[in-house]
């Protein structure tokens, strides 16, 4: 087994009269592993999916998935993974069912076993009951459930999700997430997974990449990221405004001043949280507080570190400079 089960080095991809989609990029992600990519519609999350399923060649770079080239191997890298891109395929006049029992003959699986992995993934998925219906009666959620059972037919060791939850309710995001934790803590898959939630990143992700204007600009534990950013803030609200001055003058001592809502708030100067010291240091001056909070640093602290702009506005930015996904343009 190779050492990485997803590994690029350099890789780029220009697009003829259009971006630099990805620029220059290495990954190394291990066997078992759920790396998670986020960043911005644009940034060049898709671009590079579609390299790494080999759809897109790359303009430049290297690549190997299972170890196998992306290049020169195709065939073999396309026999051991599973795809749910953006966009799902699928034919509106077939049951669920059938979408499943079409695609283990595509990966000619053998005759007798067909139907029972079909049954196995409806059930895993969620949709026994929506088994026999056809898929233009299905909502999103589930269309993006029977999306995720079809790339799982033939058993991938490696699973590639482009913002597979985009658009769903709360609880069919829920649902999805579940089974992809299942896959990798039970199954040993793969999974890279692109997204521009912060909190799908935060909950299944192993390690996360932050792309940006198709360049890597950061990378690691959702703790580490956190760290690298800087120690948590406090923010108090005086109850009387008066008592500002008075305010910032009692935490200065716990930390350094920072931007507030609100109230008075300081970075604390170690990552370990002194609530309890601030609350006797005003006490002991008799004034009191309408609000106290502690504000760890999240992942969007960490775009905004490395971007200098917050992942939501980053979103809109490019939804507003183009087309979502950068797949409509002409490749050179």
């Amino acid at each position: 087994m190779p050492e990485h089960a997803i590994e690029a080095q350099d890789l780029v991809r220009v697009f003829k009269k259009g971006p630099r989609a990805v620029d220059g990029i290495d990954l190394a992600v291990a066997p078992g592993e759920i790396y998670g990519f986020l960043g911005p519609n644009g940034a060049g999350k898709s671009t590079t999916v579609l390299m790494l399923t080999t759809l897109l060649p790359p303009t430049a770079g290297t690549a190997w998935v299972g170890g196998f080239d992306v290049v020169r191997e195709g065939p073999q890298v396309r026999s051991i993974i599973g795809a749910a891109l953006q966009e799902a395929a699928l034919d509106p006049l077939l049951t669920g069912r059938e979408h499943l029992r079409l695609q283990a003959t595509l990966q000619a699986l053998p005759r007798d076993v067909r139907s029972k992995r079909a049954d196995e993934l409806l059930r895993r998925v969620g949709l026994t009951e929506a088994a026999d219906r056809k898929v233009k009666g299905y909502s999103g959620g589930m269309k993006r459930r029977l999306d995720l059972a079809l790339a799982l037919v033939h058993s991938p060791r490696i699973l590639f999700l482009d913002e597979p939850t985009t658009g769903l309710d709360i609880q069919s995001r829920t649902a999805l997430w579940q089974e992809v934790e299942r896959l990798a803590r039970e199954d040993g898959v793969t999974v890279f997974l692109t997204t521009q939630y912060l909190e799908e990143a935060d909950v299944l992700a192993d390690r996360v990449g932050i792309i940006d204007h198709g360049k890597i600009v950061a990378e690691g534990t959702t703790d580490e990221l956190k760290a690298s950013v800087g120690r948590p803030t406090v923010e108090a609200v005086p109850a009387d405004p008066d008592d500002r001055e008075r305010f910032e003058a009692i935490l200065a001592g716990f930390g350094d001043p920072c931007g507030a809502e609100r109230g008075v708030a300081v970075r604390l100067r170690s990552s370990e949280a002194d609530l309890a010291g601030i609350v006797r240091a005003l006490d002991a001056e008799h004034l009191k507080v309408e609000q106290l909070q502690l504000h760890q640093p999240s992942l969007d602290d960490v775009f905004l570190a490395k971007t200098g702009r917050t992942l939501e506005g980053a979103a809109e930015e490019e939804d507003e400079g183009r087309p979502r996904g950068g797949l409509a343009m002409e490749p050179a």
